[in-house]
């Protein structure tokens, strides 16, 4: 059962978001937030997460995924809005 007032969104980031350690500083930030989810590398060169948890927190994520961390350049974020999962942690793929 998914809490109340939980949401979920799935982020696709281009640009320069592999190797610069975009999945590991999103888990970082999502494990201090209590976000739940995941993040991987894609085939095309983005990144694609999902971030569930309270609005304030995914909105916060969500911040992170337009900048980046140092080494990244994002040029393109996609966010999707989905029906929360009831996921649990957050895990690199």
């Amino acid at each position: 059962m998914v809490p109340s007032g939980v949401i979920r969104r799935r982020v696709i980031a281009r640009g320069r978001v592999q190797g610069v350690f975009f999945r590991d500083t999103a888990r970082r930030m999502a494990v201090s937030r209590a976000v739940s989810g995941w993040a991987r590398n894609r085939d095309d060169g983005a990144v694609e997460a999902v971030f569930e948890g309270e609005p304030a927190v995914v909105e916060t994520m969500l911040q992170f995924c337009r900048k980046g961390p140092a080494r990244a350049h994002v040029a393109e974020v996609e966010v999707i809005d989905e029906p929360p999962e009831g996921l649990e942690g957050f895990r690199i793929g």
